[in-house]
């Protein structure tokens, strides 16, 4: 005994000693050390037993792990509570931890028990509070204090309760005892009862309100999960627990009877609400030995506590511990106010609030993260190779970190949240995939075009061109948004696909219609240059074989073109129909060129016919100008012409591509040609009346190009200009005659006969005299020819006179010159010369023919080529 004094004093004196060096201890344990060192002054005078000594040392060596949950005034310690979690760690043990709580009458040794069955320091009262009163003064527990359970596995959190029934709240102030039983229940996993032995079996005893108040308080939890509810009966006496437990069940039975319950749970038994345990534990005054050996025993029961069968197996509704103290705030803030406390709600409430603010921070997360800033960036310039794999790669670490922290919440909630996370990640990311997809399809797009571009270029088909550069370009778009697909997201790309495939059947098309156009426009081409030049010969040349002429000239070129273009597009892939038209529309185009020529000449009828007039009117049969010498019939040759110009004008008058009969020469021929030969009194009033009209009979108005008025006032308009060319060729027709006629009247020569009878008798007797009239006549005749006297006198008599009288004596010094010269030539050459002078004055009397012919013709002809 005095050794266990000895080396409780050391233990007091280091006690002692641990205060001096650090004085300031926490201001929630001043009144422990108060306490303390009164104790220890009134053991060191009166030399009492150290024992309490040393089991005060082990309550302040241990005070940091003894907190004040909830004060006597009912006020939650929330800095308190978030330095107690920090210290002992409780936010790393997820689901994997227990809350015991004691509930009891005051000064029933409830923290005493705490102290010894799980290692904590709550404040206890001792044997010896009968003797020092003065010193044990407001010592009782107020409120509601925590601590965590030292060398039990897993983390044990234990609340110390205030006592019931206490003298300093009174008798009528429950209000307290009531709010810290319903939240032992609402957050505890194991209820110990304090109570004592001698109670048992009393309707009045101290432990009957207890148990009725746990009861009540359980109708308002109807928690999902049970709670074990450990009675441990104090200072047991030598009745057999075997006979005291049946007795206890007996009146805790009749007490949960007796608390009204709701109507859905009227029959329900107490057995579905709380694992009831009873242990028995002897007296700690009397028995101190057995005491601490029942106290180990029994502390054996929790360890593992939360495995299945464990005193606290049933783990549905537990709140993760580092939630714990926002959950036991949230549940006391609701028992203040005198709400009814729905736990399961309550669970809820928490998981949201805790699982949001974890969302939260990991948003926040994502958004910092550097790998997703750098993908960002990258996808908004062009396409990112890996991008699905890298996003969802972030996507799931972000996940998966929320799943960590979030993991011992309740699973719908969480599982509630984590989708949110999810959508709002998504929906973060969701405009950068949309960019992603926009680079991939503009850039296959333009991959595409090239690509269709080259082929065309190389020769290809056009229809195979597209189709297989569509497909490799449609493959790698595929392939690209394959990579781009995010896990997380059930994202539908087949909008974008469809949006690509538009776009490339747009390009296609505006290619195909660019092709055709160029086809077209190549084939109406050939048409023109094969049609223009020829029909508008064929009509300046307008006769019978005109019109079938042009009808099988476009046969032909129409025939040709079209099976050119029809070969060309054979390398589209056309539907018959589309195929058919733009055959069709060639047909009618080649048509319409010939329609439009004829038109066009039409126009220029009136000149053509002036044409035709005059090539005939002016040229003979071998295409000569004429000579109106007098011998023409002037009268058939403009009849001929005119009738010329009248079936050039019929032929320009409709338009013969069908192979239709019609009557318009005949019309035309009766009205305007032989009308002029009979007199005015005998023309026909139908034949007038045939011109008097818009339209020809038996053709179509579409293909009328001169109507029957237009070509009466044509021919009008062509006699009229004509008229005058008509004119002028009678006037150098009676010019030439007579300007050719050089013999006398007849009566002049008959004249000349009689009166010249004497002297042609002289030159008949005397033949020398015709010699010398043969020799002025070659004198006269070489004069003539040289001096060209017709030509001089064609201008006038005075004019031929003085340009006569000049040319006179030089024209008879070169005559006699030649004869001079002609004399000197020897005798072989004599008549050679003399036949070359007699061809030469032949010919030179031949143009003086001609000449006096074309002087005496108004008409100017065109000059002859002598090589002709």
């Amino acid at each position: 005994m005095v050794k266990r004094r000895y080396n409780s004093s050391f233990k007091w004196l280091f006690g002692i000693l641990s205060f001096v060096k650090d004085p300031s201890p926490e201001p929630q344990h001043h009144h422990i050390l108060s306490s303390f060192l009164l104790r220890s002054l009134c053991l060191y005078f009166f030399h009492k037993p150290l024992f309490f000594i040393h089991h005060r040392w082990a309550i302040i060596m241990d005070a940091a792990c003894s907190t004040q949950l909830i004060d006597g005034d009912g006020t939650f310690n929330v800095t308190g509570v978030d330095h107690f979690i920090k210290e002992v760690k409780l936010e790393e043990c997820g689901l994997s931890y227990a809350v015991v709580s004691i509930m009891g009458p005051q000064s029933s040794g409830k923290s005493t028990l705490l102290n010894h069955l799980f290692g904590t320091n709550f404040r206890e009262m001792d044997a010896f509070r009968g003797r020092h009163v003065l010193l044990f003064v407001n010592i009782t527990t107020k409120g509601i204090w925590i601590a965590r359970c030292a060398g039990i596995e897993p983390c044990t959190v234990v609340m110390d309760l205030e006592g019931t029934d206490g003298r300093e709240r009174g008798e009528d102030d429950t209000a307290f005892e009531k709010q810290s039983a319903l939240f032992a229940l609402a957050v505890s996993d194991i209820v110990l009862i304090n109570m004592w032995c001698h109670d048992i079996g009393r309707e009045q005893a101290a432990n009957k309100p207890l148990l009725k108040t746990v009861f009540q308080v359980m109708m308002r939890l109807f928690s999902p999960r049970k709670t074990t509810l450990m009675f441990v009966i104090r200072d047991k006496t030598r009745t057999p627990l075997e006979n005291l437990e049946p007795v206890l069940r007996e009146d805790i039975q009749k007490i949960w009877d007796s608390v009204p319950k709701p109507q859905a749970h009227e029959e329900t038994p107490l057995s579905d609400f709380f694992n009831v345990e009873v242990v028995a534990l002897s007296s700690y005054e009397e028995k101190e030995e057995q005491f601490k050996e029942q106290v180990y025993n029994l502390r054996q029961r929790f360890f593992q506590s939360v495995a299945p069968g464990g005193l606290a197996g049933d783990r549905r509704g537990v709140v993760p511990a580092n939630a714990f103290a926002f959950s036991a705030k949230q549940m006391w803030q609701v028992i203040k106010e005198n709400k009814d406390l729905d736990l399961p709600a309550h669970k809820v409430m928490v998981a949201t609030v805790r699982c949001e603010e974890i969302a939260n921070e990991k948003f926040a997360s994502f958004i910092a993260n550097e790998n997703w800033r750098e993908l960002e960036e990258a996808a908004q310039s062009g396409p990112v190779s890996g991008f699905g794999k890298k996003l969802s790669s972030i996507l799931q670490s972000c996940l998966s970190e929320y799943d960590t922290e979030a993991t011992y919440f309740e699973e719908g909630v969480r599982s509630s949240k984590k989708q949110q996370l999810q959508e709002k990640l998504l929906q973060l990311v969701q405009p950068t995939f949309q960019d992603l997809l926009g680079h991939l399809r503009s850039g296959a797009l333009e991959t595409f075009k090239d690509a269709f571009e080259k082929a065309l270029n190389a020769g290809e088909s056009f229809s195979s061109s597209a189709d297989a550069c569509a497909q490799s370009c449609i493959s790698k778009f595929d392939k690209g948004c394959e990579e781009a697909v995010i896990e997380q997201a059930k994202w539908d790309t087949s909008k974008t696909r469809e949006k690509f495939q538009r776009d490339i059947e747009a390009h296609i098309s505006s290619v195909r219609t660019e092709k055709l156009s160029e086809l077209t426009t190549l084939y109406q081409s050939k048409l023109n240059v094969a049609l223009s030049g020829p029909v508008e010969a064929l009509l300046d040349g307008a006769n019978d074989e005109t019109w079938p002429a042009i009808r099988k000239l476009l046969k032909r070129e129409a025939e040709l073109a079209v099976y050119g273009l029809s070969d060309a597009l054979s390398g589209f892939d056309m539907d018959k129909e589309t195929r058919n038209k733009m055959l069709t529309d060639l047909e009618n185009y080649a048509r319409g060129i010939v329609e439009t020529k004829a038109k066009e000449e039409a126009g220029r009828a009136l000149m053509r016919m002036k044409d035709r007039f005059a090539t005939i009117f002016s040229h003979d049969s071998d295409s000569m100008p004429r000579v109106w010498t007098g011998k023409e019939d002037i009268r058939e040759i403009t009849k001929m012409a005119r009738s010329a110009s009248l079936k050039l004008l019929s032929v320009m008058a409709v338009i013969r591509l069908d192979d239709e009969l019609d009557n318009i020469e005949k019309t035309l021929t009766l009205a305007l040609v032989n009308s002029t030969s009979n007199n005015s009194t005998n023309k026909s009033i139908s034949t007038i009346d045939s011109l008097a009209s818009s339209t020809w009979e038996q053709v179509a108005p579409e293909k009328t190009l001169i109507t029957p008025v237009q070509c009466k006032s044509l021919w009008r308009q062509f006699k009229n200009e004509t008229e005058y060319t008509v004119t002028q060729a009678i006037s150098a027709q009676e010019a030439n005659r007579r300007n050719n006629n050089w013999l006398p009247p007849p009566w002049a020569m008959l004249a000349l006969v009689v009166l010249g009878f004497n002297e042609f008798m002289t030159l008949l007797r005397n033949p020398l005299w015709l010699l010398v009239l043969f020799v002025g006549y070659l004198v006269s005749k070489a004069l003539w020819v040289q001096l060209n006297i017709s030509e001089e006198f064609r201008n006038g008599a005075l004019p031929g006179l003085l340009s006569l009288s000049t040319k006179f004596l030089p024209t008879v010094m070169n005559l006699l010159k030649k004869l001079a010269e002609e004399g000197q030539v020897p005798s072989t050459n004599t008549n050679q010369n003399s036949m070359n002078s007699s061809a030469q004055s032949e010919v030179t009397t031949n143009g003086e023919s001609s000449s006096s012919s074309s002087s005496s013709s108004p008409v100017r002809s065109v000059p002859i080529d002598k090589s002709a």
